[in-house]
């Protein structure tokens, strides 16, 4: 049976919702568990963080349809919506990548109190800004192992300052507030270093036909990591195809798992 007809089986796997806060805004999220009796050290869990104007569906339900593929492999995750980002509290306008960070750490201290879960295997999977985020997170969250999906790097919003000066307000980007404090706080980002001071479990998926965070951007990161970078073939930066993602679910779940 391929995974694809298994999908029906997995809707009867535990989901919930989740809520924390975070600077007085509610971060809203779902946590998926596998079912039956949790491990004597509970199960293992992965925190999912999507990219740029996404939410914690993701692209064409890619984390969703993680969540349950893992949950039915014995791995349970939290995808949540960044402040200002899909239902969380908070505006579009005051996102940074060091609000992210905030919230995926309270994201890593809800997870390690939820019972049944083990709180010293939580790992983290980013996809695209969220890989970006991931990788500034990884020396504070401590995950367990570290996964990026097609990783930004801050040369994606530079041509976002004009002539190389700060836009006085908001920008428009296709009806996003984009706010200042982002745009200032990009030119001194540097995730390849906060990857390369983690030194923990990693590897990097990235489609060879990516053209918003081109393969180079996967292979720094995991020159920066010191990890494997394993290519999808013929993907872009979504995976929009059902066998890129077939592949991409299998090749990931074998990293979380140890396999």
């Amino acid at each position: 049976m391929t995974d694809r007809a298994r999908g029906s089986n997995e809707q009867a796997l535990n989901e919930e919702f989740a809520q924390f806060s975070v600077g007085g805004q509610r971060v809203y999220g779902m946590l998926h568990r596998p079912a039956g009796d949790a491990p004597t050290h509970g199960w293992p869990s992965v925190i999912l963080l999507h990219g740029f104007t996404g939410s914690r569906t993701s692209d064409h339900r890619l984390f969703p349809l993680l969540s349950r593929h893992l949950a039915a492999r014995g791995v349970a995750s939290l995808r949540f919506d960044f402040r200002g980002s899909g239902e969380s509290q908070g505006d579009f306008s005051e996102m940074t990548v060091a609000r992210e960070v905030e919230d995926t750490l309270a994201a890593f201290d809800y997870v390690r109190r939820q019972p049944g879960l083990d709180p010293q295997r939580v790992m983290l999977l980013g996809f695209s800004m969220g890989g970006l985020v991931a990788a500034m997170s990884a020396t504070q969250a401590r995950p367990h192992r570290l996964a990026l999906w097609a990783p930004a790097l801050p040369d994606l919003w530079l041509p976002f300052l004009r002539g190389g000066f700060l836009p006085a307000t908001i920008t428009d980007y296709n009806g996003w507030p984009l706010g200042r404090d982002f745009l200032q706080e990009v030119t001194r980002l540097r995730p390849l270093d906060a990857a390369a001071a983690w030194g923990g479990e990693a590897r990097v998926f990235h489609g060879d036909q990516d053209r918003t965070c081109p393969p180079e951007y996967g292979v720094r990161y995991a020159q920066a990591l010191r990890c494997d970078a394993v290519a999808i073939p013929g993907a872009g930066h979504t995976f929009d195809n059902l066998e890129q993602v077939e592949q991409l679910f299998r090749e990931t779940t074998r990293f979380l798992t140890g396999g």
